[in-house]
């Protein structure tokens, strides 16, 4: 082979790849671009749309994008249209409904995808663009955190990107020219977003989302077992505390929530009426909570707290009122609240139980659990026995006969206890008699059921128990996996009083909150990992996060007319607001303008320019319609059109006039280097008076000829 051998160089799949997208027409780049910015759009979405959306949305996105690879014709309008038919029936069997806001997102989510599959024209791309923009707006109704926030910044970035590229038909713009020209617009709109932040008025309901769109997290108002176990494995955050002084140890740290007193067998649930206010007595702790949104009327403050008032979030009509030792929100519901609190150590009621009261509270349904309340009867008779003379005290010494049996009867605590090997109504039987094993709500609604039987009113309470302290702002984190359920039982002169069996057979439960690892949720040994500078990541996230919060999910009317009071306003109302807005609107517009002024293009003045604009003045002082094109034009401009207009033969003004033209002209485009264009400004202004002088008396006799017509 010798000399004939060819040297061969494979190329890699990146290389071709590289080569092949420079290939791409500039509508298949622009294409492609806006398809990735939808799909960005549309992932958040993924988690909440049907399958059959998500496979649909990217077939779509796959095919268009196969067909800008390879230059292919775009499917018929039929098989479309039968794609359109296909979906919404899909819509329908989904939701039963084509309306409201699943199915609505869905649709839109189906229409723009199946736009892109027709996108051919700037219209079509418009189209698009128009849906995508909506569909950022769609991701707030789910998820307002600072991460959705960014994440839909950059959308908002890469759609207008794709809209700044519509606007430029001709060529092919690089996409960092025109990203920066995009981001360059957005930044143009800051000031006035900020002023229209600040202090456009808040009123409902055109400020709020609509009442399904706001995130549900926390406890529920039943309990079966099972719930608050799903609970204790969500790290999502329920709600932060600071407290003005020393706090109380994490074993007090007991956050009420709702109050369960019937028991049907299965299902517990409020029922009761509430008894009186407590007293209450010793010093109290304050403390600012915020609680994340939530659909329940019970707010899960503090044990003890006997003020409390909304200072940030929720509607207008929104209070709190105590309704016995809990407190319940009036409106508001599914909002972040902030509230300042207060909260006493110890309380008591001095009323009597009343014997209906006592007959609710020692309610069991008959026929179930038959085993535990036969073993609560023998527990009550050797206690008795064993006190026959302390009837005052009987309630507290059963509670401590059934804790002492809780520790030594070799229960267990566990997050996933699971369910009886056979279906049975007796769950409490089969807990307390059999597994021994469970989470809080089984060891919480067992014992209530052994103190039942007992004869001892008591009562099952949910809420959520302990805390983590955050080191970089100072706050104390309450997450779902705090959730929590605990007992109370009567003692006459006393009241009700906590009694939390938890604590009994796991009391690093109580002592210690659960605190996520930083992998947790990952698959194998991988949940297991554990970092000191990740959990600092992770408590300078949270941090942040409830800034956002505060700041800007939280920013409702009250800080608004705080901030014109700040501003000089005594009263402020909604007329000093529509005052404060009028003046940011009008500043900003003023700075706009200045700053406008400021980085416009300029042109850069040379000698020759005001010589120009002096002869183009003088010039049009002749009855000659002057060059078409920018003024002032040229001196070649101004010497075409008057020969144009002045046949020979000419006058001498006429002659002279373009003999100084064409002079003119040569000094300016001379050749490099010679002495005319070298020339001194003080010759082009020379021959500019000269063509002024021509001109006045030109002047002058058009207008006295134009008098005598």
């Amino acid at each position: 082979m010798g000399n004939s051998m060819i040297h061969w160089r494979p190329k890699t799949w990146w290389i071709e790849l590289h080569q092949r997208w420079h290939a791409l027409t500039r509508e298949g780049r622009d294409t492609f671009w806006l398809l990735g910015m939808l799909a960005l759009v549309l992932l958040p979405h993924a988690t909440r749309l049907p399958w059959w959306a998500n496979l649909g949305a990217g077939i779509a996105l796959a095919w268009r994008a196969r067909l800008a690879w390879t230059d292919g014709k775009l499917p018929s309008r039929w098989l479309l249209a039968l794609m359109l038919v296909a979906l919404l029936i899909m819509t329908w069997l989904t939701y039963r409904t084509l309306i409201g806001r699943e199915a609505g997102i869905t649709l839109v989510v189906v229409l723009a995808t199946l736009k892109c599959l027709e996108l051919k024209a700037r219209r079509d791309s418009l189209v698009c663009l128009y849906l995508g923009f909506f569909l950022i707006l769609t991701q707030f109704f789910y998820n307002q955190g600072i991460g959705t926030a960014v994440l839909m910044l950059g959308a908002v970035w890469g759609l207008l990107t794709a809209l700044v590229m519509g606007q430029r038909p001709l060529g092919r713009p690089p996409i960092a020219e025109v990203g920066r020209d995009a981001l360059r617009a957005m930044l143009w709109g800051l000031p006035l977003m900020v002023v229209l932040f600040a202090l456009f008025p808040r009123f409902g309901p055109l400020w709020a989302l609509p009442t399904d769109a706001n995130g549900r997290t926390g406890l529920s108002d039943t309990l079966t077992l099972g719930q608050v176990a799903e609970l204790a494995l969500d790290d999502s955050i329920a709600l932060r505390v600071r407290f003005s002084s020393t706090p109380p140890p994490p074993e007090q740290m007991y956050f009420r929530g709702p109050t369960l007193d019937n028991f049907n067998g299965l299902v517990w649930e409020p029922g009761a009426p509430a008894l009186a206010k407590p007293q209450l007595s010793g010093a109290p702790q304050s403390y600012e909570i915020t609680i994340e949104p939530s659909s329940l009327p019970v707010l899960p403050l503090l044990e003890g707290t006997g003020k409390a008032m909304v200072s940030a979030g929720g509607s207008d009509r929104l209070t709190v009122q105590q309704h016995g030792i809990e407190w319940i929100r009036r409106g508001g519901r599914g909002e972040r609240l902030i509230l300042q609190a207060q909260a006493w150590p110890r309380w008591q009621w001095t009323e009597e139980l009343r014997p209906q009261l006592r007959r609710h509270w020692t309610r069991l349904p008959q026929g179930v659990n038959p085993r535990t309340q036969a073993w609560a009867t023998q527990l009550l008779a050797e206690v008795q026995a064993r006190h026959p003379d302390a009837a005052a005290s009987a309630p507290q010494l059963l509670v401590s006969a059934v804790m002492n049996h809780i520790r030594t009867a070799r229960y267990s605590y566990t997050l996933s206890p699971g369910l009886p090997a056979q279906q049975t109504p007796h769950l409490i039987d089969d807990f307390w008699m059999d597994r021994k094993e469970g989470f809080c709500e089984h060891f919480a609604t067992g014992f209530v059921v052994v103190m039942r039987a007992m004869g001892v009113p008591a009562r099952v309470v949910t809420g959520y128990q302990g805390a983590e302290l955050n080191p970089v702002d100072g706050q104390y984190i309450v997450r779902n996996s705090s959730a929590h359920a605990w007992a109370e039982f009567w003692q006459p002169g006393r009241g009700w009083v906590r009694a939390d069996p938890t604590a009994a057979v796991a009391p690093e439960r109580v002592q210690r909150a659960p605190r996520p690892r930083p992998f947790a949720g990952l698959p194998g040994p991988l949940s297991q990992l554990d970092s000191s500078a990740l959990q600092r990541l992770r408590d300078m996230w949270d941090a942040v996060d409830n800034r956002w919060n505060v700041w800007v999910l939280q920013y409702s009317r009250g800080q608004q007319m705080n901030l014109l009071k700040s501003l000089g306003w005594q009263q402020p109302d909604f007329q000093s607001l529509g005052q404060a807005l009028a003046w940011g609107l009008g500043l900003t517009g003023l700075g706009a303008a200045v700053l406008a002024w400021w980085t416009r293009e300029r042109t850069p003045h040379q000698p020759w320019d005001k010589a120009l604009r002096r002869m183009h003045k003088a010039l049009t002082q002749w009855p000659v319609a002057p060059p078409t094109g920018p003024e002032p034009a040229a001196a070649s401009a101004w010497r075409v059109a008057l020969l144009a207009s002045w046949p020979e033969p000419r006058t001498g003004e006429q002659e002279a006039l373009l003999r100084l033209l064409h002079e003119l002209d040569a000094l300016r485009y001379g050749p490099t280097g010679t002495a005319a264009q070298t020339s001194q400004p003080s010759q082009w202004l020379s021959l500019v008076k000269q063509i002024e002088a021509l001109s006045r008396p030109t002047a002058a006799l058009a207008s006295a000829a134009h008098s005598r017509t």
